[in-house]
């Protein structure tokens, strides 16, 4: 459902000389943006907003954002792990999106959770933004940049038990 993409920025593996230690920028600031992102692997599509802070407020925001990009006549099924704003009391739902909460401790079910990895490995990690505009606009640009390209959505999101069900 989202990622922080900040100033303290995550490490990515690296390929080195063996006996060598690979040198890796890393920033002591504190700015964060949030990527809320939501995909539906079987058709490549993804909806998606970069807010400053996460809390109901922006989940609803998300919410609407991802009832816009459903299909006329579909239904959304949107797994969620247990974070507060996913459960909100002041939540509000779009009547064409069901939200499945997923079991505790148990990542490896949403099928999102690979999608953040991947943008962090290829557009996000190993870098030092400017200012929280600069990791506002990198944030932007990767998640235009994946849902520019449904098979790789399709490559990382699909799930073989998703869709036997």
């Amino acid at each position: 459902m989202r990622a922080r993409v900040g100033q303290k920025n995550t490490l990515p593996r690296r390929w080195a000389r063996r006996g060598t230690r690979p040198t890796a920028p890393k920033d002591q600031r504190t700015e964060y943006a949030y990527i809320f992102g939501a995909i539906c692997p079987e058709k490549g599509k993804g909806a998606g907003l970069v807010l400053p802070r996460c809390n109901a407020q922006a989940m609803n925001a998300h919410l609407v954002e991802i009832s816009l990009a459903v299909d006329p006549g579909a239904h959304a099924v949107l797994m969620l792990d247990g974070a507060g704003w996913h459960v909100a009391g002041d939540l509000v739902v779009p009547d064409n999106i069901t939200l499945l909460q997923l079991p505790a401790r148990a990542p490896e079910l949403n099928p999102v959770e690979n999608v953040w990895q991947f943008i962090r490995d290829n557009w996000l990690g190993d870098r030092i933004f400017t200012s929280y505009e600069d990791i506002v606009d990198r944030c932007c640009g990767a998640w235009n940049r994946l849902t520019d390209q449904p098979w790789k959505i399709m490559s990382i999101g699909l799930r073989e038990w998703a869709h036997r069900l």
